[in-house]
């Protein structure tokens, strides 16, 4: 991977105090950083409901994917973490909808904890953008 780097930012103040980017480009890869259900004022969307959190999480990465030049289609990998791995089946169902045409490399797992207690689910992507 070679090229200047074309950072996505959120704008956030947490991508400055801890140094991260939203979404980072090099070259025809792009990077998105692990994704939670917050809605551009901090507040949580879809507390308790792990498909609606997966739901605005996947909308979420689509917008820093298009910030980046990029589609979800163009995504290569997810990852997934869960909360309770149970959850499994309702966090697929809704990423199926969106990549099941793509069918990237996917994990899913689960974690002891996530950033805040509302957050059921956090997912990162990877995508590779190829000409059409």
């Amino acid at each position: 991977m070679s090229g200047p780097r074309q950072r996505v930012s959120s704008g956030t103040e947490w991508e400055q105090v801890v140094g991260f980017s939203r979404a980072l480009r090099v070259g025809n890869a792009v990077y998105v950083s692990g994704t939670t259900a917050t809605d551009p004022q901090g507040q949580v969307v879809g507390a308790g409901d792990v498909a609606q959190q997966t739901e605005y999480i996947i909308q979420k990465i689509a917008a820093a994917l298009e910030a980046a030049g990029a589609r979800l289609s163009d995504v290569v990998r997810t990852r997934i973490y869960v909360l309770n791995a149970d959850d499994w089946e309702a966090v697929g169902r809704v990423h199926g909808r969106y990549f099941a045409a793509v069918r990237p490399a996917n994990t899913l797992v689960e974690v002891s904890r996530l950033v805040g207690d509302e957050y059921l689910v956090e997912i990162e992507a990877d995508a590779v953008v190829t000409a059409d």
